[in-house]
């Protein structure tokens, strides 16, 4: 495993984080007791980043994780988040954030949080977010119940002026940054180098775009973006490699972020993503992705507010 620094929070993280959202049933029933055994192996194998939400399963997530993580939390760097509790629910108010952690602690039994995210700040009010939210969630730092504040969403823009204005530590940008994609070093990147603000990365495989197995009925993606990642696994197939492991062989070369989340819920899936950083991308594979994803590659959806979109 390897490990890089998230900005100036003093913490290193495993490149590869495990995604905790499958645990909480988000794409599918699991098997507990498997889920188990694939927290487990990931630490054995060197992976110490844990990301989770009470959004994920509406708290099964967190349920799922602190169980399993019983003995073993001080092995790890663990993140929750705040603020997305429904598929329409959203309070980013000081109290709810504060009772909110409370709540996620217990979960996850555990005293503390090592990073704590304000969840997809863009269905919220910007001006709320700056002057509330991560004062809150500073407050929460002082008292010692986390060690550091970011913020996570769809559209860049916003993120890149709530980090800069709110000083957060750190910014976890989802499905801007994989082969289909990677506005994430225009808008977003460059604003956080500069000041030292830590990035995560997350979804490598587009909301399962790029899988063998494809996207999801529901997923939002345009049409041509949807083609776009079928044509890519496909070439992945050709080249007989595994395109959801090319994805994130992909995010890996990224220089700046810290660490690249992705879901997991087996020990299968646990195996097969340490192996992306065993080999790399074939240049000719490399290529013709990039050909096929140039029309679309900065095509997305929209998410949040209008005043809150990137256009």
């Amino acid at each position: 495993m390897r490990y890089k620094p998230l900005g100036k929070t003093g913490l290193d993280l495993s490149v590869i984080a495990f995604g905790g959202a499958p645990l909480g049933n988000e794409f599918g029933g699991i098997d507990v007791a498997e889920g188990d055994r694939a927290v487990h192996l990931a630490i054995e194998r060197g992976l110490s980043f844990f990301d989770t939400s009470p959004y994920y399963g509406r708290t099964l997530s967190e349920t799922r994780l602190g169980n399993a993580l019983l003995g073993k939390r001080h092995q790890v760097v663990l993140s929750s988040k705040c603020g997305r509790y429904d598929v329409a629910a959203f309070d980013f108010s000081p109290a709810r954030v504060k009772s909110s952690v409370d709540e996620s602690l217990h979960r996850l039994r555990t005293d503390y949080l090592d990073l704590l995210i304000a969840h997809d700040i863009e269905f919220g009010d910007r001006e709320q977010i700056v002057n509330e939210t991560i004062p809150a969630m500073r407050e929460l730092q002082r008292a010692g119940k986390i060690r550091a504040v970011g913020i996570s969403g769809l559209p860049l823009k916003v993120l890149a002026d709530v980090a800069t204005r709110a000083r957060a530590d750190f910014v976890l940008s989802y499905c801007r940054y994989n082969p289909l994609i990677q506005d994430m070093d225009v808008h977003l990147t460059p604003v956080l180098q500069k000041q030292g603000i830590g990035l995560l990365n997350a979804a490598p495989v587009h909301l399962r775009l790029l899988t063998k197995e494809g996207a999801l009925p529901k997923h939002p993606a345009p049409e041509s973006v949807k083609e776009a990642g079928a044509a890519i696994v496909q070439a992945c197939l050709r080249h007989g490699a595994d395109p959801a492991i090319v994805a994130l062989q992909f995010c890996l070369r990224h220089p700046y972020a810290a660490s690249t989340c992705v879901g997991m819920s087996n020990g299968r899936e646990v195996e097969q993503n340490l192996t992306a950083l065993d080999s790399d991308i074939a240049p000719d594979l490399l290529a013709e992705i990039a050909r096929i994803a140039e029309p679309v590659k900065t095509t997305t959806w929209p998410s949040g507010r209008p005043e809150n979109q990137d256009a």
